[in-house]
């Protein structure tokens, strides 16, 4: 407990999340990412809109960011994104210490949810995202370990419901059972932890 009001805090995770995109060279919009159909603008792009959906999500505050479905669109990226980001980053995570925000129902991405459900969506998308941008740009990544684990546990509840090998973004991809947690989480969202940049061609860190 964060402060025996809410269970965890998003903070110190959009804090990282700001950290890794500041860091983002504009020669490095175009790169590839581990989302196949995302290039780091898009990712960065998808972050920022996910900021503001789970942040009016929280607030209550229902109308067309939160009623948008994510794949509506591939997102991208405005003329003044660096600024508009770690804003949204830092609203979202102050949008759910309000305990109300846990509370009652809510939706994002048009979807419908319990508001501690909303708050788990959001830190996996935070914990696995970021890991996205730190692989697309050769950045290094410790997520907030706290995060981590509800973003493991949240994929790994959501593989075993599914019985089918599915993560929330694409198949599982099998891990060792004594791999470092954030492997672990990442292969439950449907990646490669062994994923690099073609760019590159090897990963910077991890």
């Amino acid at each position: 407990m964060t402060d025996d009001t809410t269970p965890f805090d998003l903070g110190p995770q959009t804090r990282i999340v700001a950290r890794l995109a500041e860091q983002v060279r504009d020669d490095q919009l175009a790169d590839p990412t581990p989302c196949p159909e995302l290039a780091v603008r898009h990712l960065l792009g998808h972050l920022l809109g996910l900021s503001v959906a789970f942040r009016d999500a929280a607030r209550k505050d229902l109308g067309p960011t939160t009623d948008t479905p994510p794949d509506a669109s591939v997102p991208d990226i405005g003329p003044d994104w660096r600024a508009e980001l770690p804003k949204a980053l830092e609203e979202l995570a102050d949008a759910w210490r309000d305990p109300a925000a846990w509370t009652g129902m809510t939706r994002a991405g048009n979807v419908d949810l319990p508001g501690e459900v909303a708050a788990a969506v959001v830190a996996d998308e935070l914990v696995v995202h970021g890991w996205d941008l730190a692989r697309a740009t050769g950045a290094s990544y410790d997520p907030d370990p706290a995060l981590l684990d509800v973003c493991h546990a949240f994929l790994r509840a959501a593989a075993d419901e599914g019985d089918q090998g599915n993560g929330i973004f694409g198949p599982v991809v099998p891990v060792p059972g004594d791999a470092p947690l954030l492997d672990r989480a990442v292969g439950l969202s449907g990646r490669n932890p062994a994923w690099t940049s073609p760019v590159r061609g090897v990963a910077e860190g991890n």
